[in-house]
């Protein structure tokens, strides 16, 4: 079974999946087992390892330390070109579609793409969409783009629109780590409204009630990684967790 079949699944089975963003460059690799552990017992469906930055050389051993840990899918989400790794079940083959910088629509892509292919790494299409939410964030800063406009929800359907027409499989909405607002129910909504592709939302998300209400919108998946950090305790892992399970079903 595929990576994109087994979160598909999860979709499925359980109305909406939980997913854990873990930054390289910010984890404490000690402590990272433990995190892993507590958030795979917790309810969380699955593992995003990356970030816009590279600054420490720990993204090979992070996501080794995330493999070991789990056995849950763990997925490569791509800050750069140098994060491509076998050890992975899957990589998102991120197209930053809300932005107009060539690299990031399809340069990367093709420098990356044979890479891939030699690894045997497993690449799902994702249209990758940036959201304005109340500040300037690294992925908006490193991509040299404008993000979403969060009180047009027409713009973020004409785009959702063009990525399924591409023939993408799934649709991501960030608001960048640190943002100060998550994504607007409006813009998931809407685009749930039009599109069967599976709804990714992350980026400013805080709290559990926050992650059902997108949940309740549309969202097919939560991810949630800079309030993990800041909190620090295993049972907000759970609460984010129940919250999205208890969310309604998104349509398949």
């Amino acid at each position: 079974m595929t990576t994109l079949q087994r979160l598909l699944d999860i979709r499925s089975r359980r109305g909406a999946g939980y997913l854990v963003l873990i930054d390289p460059d910010k984890v404490d690799v000690n402590a990272l087992p433990t995190l892993v552990e507590q958030a795979t017992e917790a309810g969380a469906d699955g593992f995003l390892v990356g970030g816009s930055l590279m600054v420490r050389d720990q993204f090979e051993s992070v996501l080794k330390l995330v493999k070991r840990s789990t056995p849950l899918p763990v997925l490569i989400f791509p800050g750069s070109l140098f994060q491509v790794s076998a050890t992975a079940d899957a990589i998102l083959f991120l197209v930053l579609v809300s932005g107009r910088n060539p690299d990031h629509l399809i340069g990367n892509q093709v420098i990356a793409a044979p890479v891939i292919r030699s690894l045997g790494l497993e690449a799902i299409a994702t249209a990758y969409m940036l959201v304005e939410g109340g500040a300037t964030t690294s992925a908006e800063f490193m991509s040299g783009t404008r993000p979403l406009p969060p009180h047009k929800p027409d713009i973020a359907v004409a785009h959702a629109l063009a990525a399924g027409y591409i023939g993408m499989k799934l649709l991501y909405f960030d608001a960048g780590s640190g943002a100060d607002h998550p994504v607007p129910e409006a813009i998931i909504r809407s685009v749930a409204r039009v599109s069967t592709l599976p709804i990714v939302v992350g980026g400013g998300i805080r709290t559990p009630e926050e992650a059902r209400q997108r949940v309740q919108a549309g969202a097919s998946f939560i991810v949630t990684g800079t309030v993990i950090e800041e909190r620090g305790r295993s049972s907000i892992l759970k609460e984010f967790a129940d919250a999205v399970h208890t969310g309604v079903s998104v349509k398949s």
